[in-house]
C-alpha cells in the first residue's frame, strides 16, 4: 500500500517502498493555469530535499518543483514533454514528474499527510 506526503510548496510524493512518485498537487495546477511546458531532470540525477527537481511553464508563469525528500532520480515521466497538459488533467495521475529513489526515509516524517495538507490549502485559500 502507498503513502502520500506532501509540502507546503505543493508537491506530493506517493510512497512505494524505498521509492517515491513526484508530482504537483491539484491545488498548484489550478493556481498555474494551463501548463504550456515541463523541464525534468535526467535520471540518474541526484536531488536534494527542497532542490528544484523540475520547471513547469504555464501561461501565468514559470515556477519551480521541488523534491520533496533527497534522492536519486530514477525515471521521468517523458510523456509530459509532449503533452505538458497532463498536469492540469490529472496531477495526481499520469501528471507526475518522476520517480525518486529515497535516499533519506527519514525525511518523510517533515512532511504532511493528506488531511494536513488539506488543512493547510484551506488555511491559505
Amino acid at each position: 500500500m502507498s503513502t502520500t506526503r506532501y509540502t507546503k510548496d505543493h508537491e506530493y510524493i506517493r510512497i512505494d517502498g524505498d521509492t517515491g512518485i513526484v508530482g504537483i498537487t491539484d491545488y498548484a495546477q489550478s493556481q498555474l493555469g494551463d501548463v504550456v511546458y515541463v523541464e525534468l531532470p535526467e535520471a540518474g540525477k541526484a536531488l536534494e530535499k527542497g532542490g528544484e527537481a523540475a520547471v513547469v511553464e504555464s501561461v501565468k508563469a514559470a515556477s519551480e518543483v521541488y523534491a520533496p525528500v533527497s534522492g536519486e532520480v530514477v525515471e521521468v515521466n517523458g510523456d509530459l514533454e509532449a503533452a505538458p497538459g497532463t498536469i492540469n488533467e490529472d496531477p495526481a495521475g499520469a501528471g507526475w514528474f518522476l520517480k525518486l529513489k529515497i535516499a533519506n526515509t527519514s525525511e518523510l516524517d517533515e512532511l504532511m499527510s493528506e488531511e494536513d495538507y488539506q488543512a493547510y490549502v484551506k488555511s491559505i485559500s
